[in-house]
């Protein structure tokens, strides 16, 4: 299982919400740059970015960062928040981005993620945030009426490199992933499935590895409070 440490930008800074809410930012490195080179000297195989102004904005808004964290790695990064359509998912990707997530547009636009998934195969990623298993965008800040099951089924046969689940309840409050939730979605459909949100402790990373079903997990908070050692984590989840 590969872990994906979290690097969520705002106004150019990392930070992290606790349930998504902007209000609650807490600045941990105002040079994303240098926390992301601190990720893959730390051995991480893939570091996992959100443009959260971007995510609310329905555009980019935080690419001069992203573009230096781009620069300052050499391993793949996939990014998420404010791609909504077919001209910034070419954009990043020509810029060396590794995989799109695309997740509001999902909901509102499924063919665009076909059509993506198309032109870019094993680089395109679903992202499903839910609230109480229903699907949420924009940021979190509208609810929809569909299941997180039912999107990420819609594009079993589109050649999406993966979905990323996150419970928005259990996100940045160091309260435990919903494994349940997680690995019933996995089961669900042949897509690999990354798990997301409360990601706190060791025994969480390895609850999620030991349903066998779940192919990588995000965490941000616990590793940039110390929770979760980051070294130990890799060494265990290899």
């Amino acid at each position: 299982m590969i872990l994906y440490p979290a690097i969520d930008l705002k106004d150019g800074q990392a930070v992290r919400l606790v349930h998504g809410e902007m209000s609650s930012a807490t600045v941990f490195n105002d040079d994303p740059a240098a926390q992301a080179r601190a990720f893959q000297d730390a051995g991480c195989d893939w570091v996992h970015l959100v443009d959260l102004n971007g995510a609310f904005a329905g555009q980019p808004v935080n690419a001069a960062a992203v573009e230096a964290i781009l620069a300052a790695v050499d391993v793949p990064c996939q990014l998420g928040g404010g791609i909504r359509d077919m001209a910034t998912i070419e954009g990043w990707l020509s810029k060396g981005l590794a995989r799109v997530i695309l997740g509001t547009v999902a909901v509102e636009n499924p063919d665009l993620v076909r059509q993506a998934a198309r032109a870019f195969p094993g680089q395109v990623a679903v992202g499903i945030d839910a609230r109480k298993g229903m699907v949420a965008t924009k940021g979190w800040a509208e609810e929809t009426d569909v299941t997180a099951t039912d999107l990420a089924q819609q594009f079993e046969d589109a050649g999406v490199a993966a979905i990323i689940y996150t419970d928005i309840d259990r996100d940045g409050a160091m309260g435990g992933p919903n494994v349940a939730a997680t690995d019933a979605l996995a089961r669900a459909v042949s897509i690999p499935v990354i798990a997301s949100g409360g990601v706190s402790s060791l025994d969480d990373l390895l609850a999620l590895k030991a349903q066998g079903t779940i192919a990588g997990a995000i965490s941000g908070r616990a590793l940039y409070d110390g929770a979760i050692d980051l070294g130990a984590a890799l060494s265990a989840l290899r």
